[in-house]
């Protein structure tokens, strides 16, 4: 005949089976909670780059468009005085009399450069 457990054993069995309930509902739970914090700070860092896109510049961020604002500046008026009128222009090129003028694109690096490569023919 089988031993009958006492209320000892009884009490015991009770207690490890509502552990493991616990210890498996504590184990959805946790993962819940992680997912719920990864999901807090994916939107935080969203809000605060939100945050950042909206704020007035700041004095450093002005100073470093002021800079590039010159530079381009120096830069399309370079290019205008090399287009104003008086200037040389492929045209005004074409009706050059010397070696340069036939043949040849008539531009040189150094001086004296296309009379060398003229010579060496």
């Amino acid at each position: 005949m089988a031993k009958r457990p006492t209320r000892g054993e009884t009490l015991r069995s009770a207690v490890d089976q509502t552990f493991q309930a616990a210890a498996g509902q504590a184990q959805v739970t946790r993962d819940r909670a992680q997912e719920l914090v990864d999901e807090l700070g994916h939107t935080a860092g969203r809000l605060r780059d939100a945050l950042d896109e909206l704020r007035p510049p700041s004095g450093d961020d002005l100073r470093g468009v002021r800079g590039t604002l010159a530079a381009l500046e120096a830069r399309v008026e370079a290019l205008e005085r090399a287009l104003k009128p008086g200037r040389s222009t492929p045209k005004s090129r074409s009706h050059r009399k010397g070696p340069g003028a036939k043949g040849g694109s008539g531009r040189s690096t150094r001086p004296g450069a296309s009379k060398s490569s003229s010579k060496s023919k």
